[in-house]
């Protein structure tokens, strides 16, 4: 299987299932002597895990990271950062009845037809517990890009949107519900929404947005390595993400071009900012800002038609600990997959 390693000055490499023994991963590239905030790592990695919350998943993983190689003395040697994260709360029994079935809207009938065989134990390699090794690399990017500030929030979930820019909003916020909306009064109508869906065995989607600020002017490469163009690779790398939108996004489709230039400040800055922090590909020195649209989970657990390994169709009912709304636990991942996209071009610059 390709395709298991992003970046390219800083590169991070995943490995590991769902229900194996451990996910892991390396870092290559990170530059020497940069001093590793542990503690920051950890907290990366709380905020993206199982069990946090009575909206999430229930599976109880305490996702402690074991460094391997790469770091001395509390610092960055240069040499590929090595890590894992052993699996501890796997119920694989949970899985056992999917083994001669396709779930709907799932990896399963394209991985066995693929490679001619599947891990049918949670998805295996296509689990979103892959993500947790993001998380780490992300973690790690985050401390090499200096001054740059990176918050992704939940900015809606189903039909409910938050309704101000994102200017009005106190990032700090972000933290202080299982949502991780900043807006109170919306983060609240989002939760009841999601243990209603959940009541129900059903799911529902949402959408993240992130703001990066401080990005220095000239990140980005001008034709085929757009900074918006890598982040949008990242974003749509991301278990069970739909779209991808930077600046004006599908809005500015709407508009003319009178409505939509950016016009200039005797500083070189510009008086509104559709173009969303990114001109020719290139970081412009504004507000980095982008939204990412996520599907409704597709364990349901409601009855379905699903397709046998015989081909035909039979009624089944979803089983196990699943979320059902992805989006709160997605926001560090965002934030992760923007960092290595950031450090990448930082160190190409």
């Amino acid at each position: 299987m390709a395709g298991n390693t992003f970046g390219k000055l800083f590169k991070l490499t995943t490995f590991g299932e769902s229900h194996g023994e451990a996910l892991g991963g390396i870092v290559d590239g990170c530059p020497p002597g940069i001093e590793i905030d542990f503690q920051a790592i950890h907290a990366e990695m709380q905020r993206r895990k199982p069990g946090q919350s009575s909206i999430v998943t229930q599976r109880q993983e305490a996702d402690e990271v074991q460094f391997l190689s790469g770091i001395f003395e509390g610092k960055t040697t240069g040499t590929p950062i090595g890590f894992l994260i052993p699996n501890t709360n796997q119920k694989s029994d949970d899985y056992s009845h999917i083994k001669e079935t396709y779930r709907p809207s799932h990896a399963d009938y394209v991985y066995e037809q693929k490679y001619g065989i599947r891990d049918y134990r949670g998805g295996g390699r296509s689990s979103a517990r892959e993500t947790a090794s993001r998380v780490v690399g992300g973690a790690i990017a985050k401390q090499i890009i200096p001054n740059i500030k990176i918050n992704a929030f939940v900015s809606s979930v189903g039909e409910i949107f938050i309704d101000k820019p994102y200017q009005d909003l106190d990032f700090s916020k972000t933290e202080s519900n299982a949502v991780r909306c900043p807006d109170s009064a919306t983060a609240k109508k989002m939760e009841a929404y999601i243990k209603e869906i959940k009541k129900e065995g059903d799911s529902v989607g949402g959408t993240i947005t992130c703001v990066i600020q401080n990005v220095p002017i000239g990140l980005g490469e001008p034709v085929f390595d757009k900074l918006h163009a890598e982040l949008g690779k990242a974003m749509l790398s991301i278990n069970a993400v739909k779209g991808f939108e930077f600046g004006s996004g599908f809005c500015g489709a709407k508009m003319k071009g009178s409505e939509h230039n950016d016009l200039y400040n005797a500083d070189g800055t510009t008086k509104s900012n559709l173009s969303g922090g990114i001109q020719g590909g290139i970081s412009n020195g504004m507000d980095i800002y982008f939204r990412v649209a996520f599907k409704p989970v597709a364990t349901l657990l409601q009855k379905q038609d699903v397709l046998t390994t015989k081909g035909e169709i039979i009624e089944q009912q979803g089983k196990g600990r699943h979320d059902p709304c992805v989006v709160p636990r997605a926001v560090p991942i965002v934030e992760a997959m923007a960092a290595l996209v950031l450090a990448d071009y930082f160190l190409l610059k």
